[in-house]
């Protein structure tokens, strides 16, 4: 009996498998093993219910819902994302370095930006440069009031909006701004000579602008939207009511922040099953892993639905790359201290969201640590393991480029990591717990790619 119920179960897990193939969206495929789990008896009672209270103690609850938008509005966003008219010389576009392959980051620990060739980890150099901070994901991110590592992008408590931009973001723009920190945070990358806006080169009128003047560069960015049909009538249908001439890239960038918020959300998680009630939607690691991940200092910065406190933390990771132009080498970064100017700031940066966790490395602010087991790991005795970084882990041009700040690190170290040490058994059952806050559909989002852009030009694809 025991042998045919295997066997009943083999056949239900294929057809399942045949069923998922041929659906129209990816769909995470059946397996003898989760349909044996399916019949096991589910995890401890008691333990399930320990799990559940801890959460809700630390506010760790379900996802805010998707807002509501517009379809011709995530359109319009899906197209800007992926198109490289944003970039000066037109060789790359937002996606460039948030592939949706890579689990919307680039797969590399740090970016190549403007004039560099290719996409993910083989984007090569060419006439570019690296870029100082690793491409963070932007799965799940809608709810946060602080973009970017450092948190350059803010919105208050009262909804009042902080950027580089100061008084050029104007009150008529923020007005735009549908979605918070969210919708202002596309604006920036394509200001930045390093990031989009490129050097100087025929046909690049982006970079002739004063580096200062964000507002032109925006008006030179619509400009060349503007100059297409499509365009110009994707906007139309976006923002009915809006005489085009009243169009300013918060639009674009509204829009782009629009379709990010809704086609990168995911709350359908082993984790988030769990949390409505679902008492076999972890294996009994993954309510081990939760139970420890929730009684030790984790869950002191990764709280809240994203599993994210959206504050700033030193967390001692080694610091690689170019930097930012800080310290004495100018191949340092002073993270948030470079935002608000206080020395308690130094080497903090936004505690990054777990949700989908393992679908976005490297990690750290600038990917020093390329596993995701390793930066787990990192955080046991972090003092020691930042002193005995090992660079060969990096990709070759990176391995010479570890700075000799340890001290400085260490001397302002968050004391929430202090004295962490995690056992071997711990971080598998954390590691557990990492992989049941990936949602199925997470791991498939060659479908956000558009077949084309309204411009014309190449779509990044795998």
């Amino acid at each position: 009996m025991a042998r045919r119920s295997v066997f009943t179960l083999l056949a239900l897990a294929m057809s399942a498998a045949a069923a998922a193939a041929c659906a129209d969206q990816p769909t995470a495929p059946a397996t003898v093993a989760s349909a044996l789990r399916d019949r096991q008896a589910p995890p401890d009672p008691a333990e399930i219910r320990q799990v559940r209270q801890l959460a809700a103690q630390h506010g760790i609850g379900p996802l805010p819902a998707a807002p509501h938008v517009s379809e011709p509005l995530a359109r319009l966003g899906q197209a800007l994302m992926f198109d490289r008219i944003l970039s000066g010389n037109r060789d790359m576009a937002c996606s460039t370095c948030h592939l949706p392959e890579y689990g919307t980051s680039d797969g590399r620990s740090l970016p190549i930006g403007a004039d560099g060739i290719g996409f993910g980890p083989s984007r090569m150099l060419g006439q570019g440069s690296v870029i100082p901070r690793n491409s963070p994901a932007v799965l799940d991110i809608a709810s946060l009031r602080h973009m970017f590592l450092d948190g350059r992008v803010e919105v208050d408590a009262n909804g009042r909006f902080h950027t580089p931009a100061g008084a050029q973001l104007t009150p008529a723009m923020t007005r735009v701004l549908q979605f918070g920190a969210l919708s202002a945070q596309p604006m920036f990358p394509p200001t930045s000579t390093a990031e989009m806006r490129g050097h100087p080169a025929p046909g690049n009128e982006l970079a002739r602008i004063p580096d200062d003047s964000l507002d032109a560069i925006w008006a030179a960015i619509m400009k060349r939207l503007m100059a297409i049909p499509q365009y110009r009538a994707m906007f139309r249908a976006a923002y009915p009511g809006t005489p085009l001439t009243q169009l300013t890239f918060a639009h674009a960038s509204n829009a782009i922040a629009g379709f990010i918020a809704t086609r990168f959300h995911f709350a359908n998680s082993p984790w988030d099953r769990f949390l409505a009630g679902d008492d076999r939607a972890l294996t009994q690691q993954q309510l081990d892993g939760a139970q420890t991940f929730l009684t030790i200092k984790c869950v002191q910065c990764h709280n809240g639905p994203t599993l994210s406190d959206d504050q700033f933390h030193n967390v001692a990771v080694a610091q690689i790359g170019p930097g930012e132009g800080n310290g004495p080498s100018l191949h340092d970064d002073f993270g948030r201290m470079n935002v608000t100017g206080d020395p308690a700031d130094l080497y903090r940066f936004r505690t990054s969201p777990l949700r989908n966790v393992e679908l976005t490395a490297p990690y750290g602010h600038d990917g020093a640590i390329i596993s995701l087991r390793a930066f787990i790991e990192h955080y046991s005795q972090s003092d020691q393991q930042l002193l005995n970084y090992d660079p060969s882990q990096l990709p070759a041009e990176l391995q010479g480029t570890v700075l000799d700040n340890q001290a400085a690190i260490l001397a302002n170290r968050d004391t929430v990591i202090v004295g962490v040490v995690l056992t071997p058994d711990v971080v598998d059952k954390l590691m557990a717990y990492m992989q049941a806050l990936t949602d199925p559909a997470a791991r498939n989002l060659s479908s956000a790619i558009p077949r084309r852009v309204p411009s014309g030009l190449p779509v990044d694809r795998p």
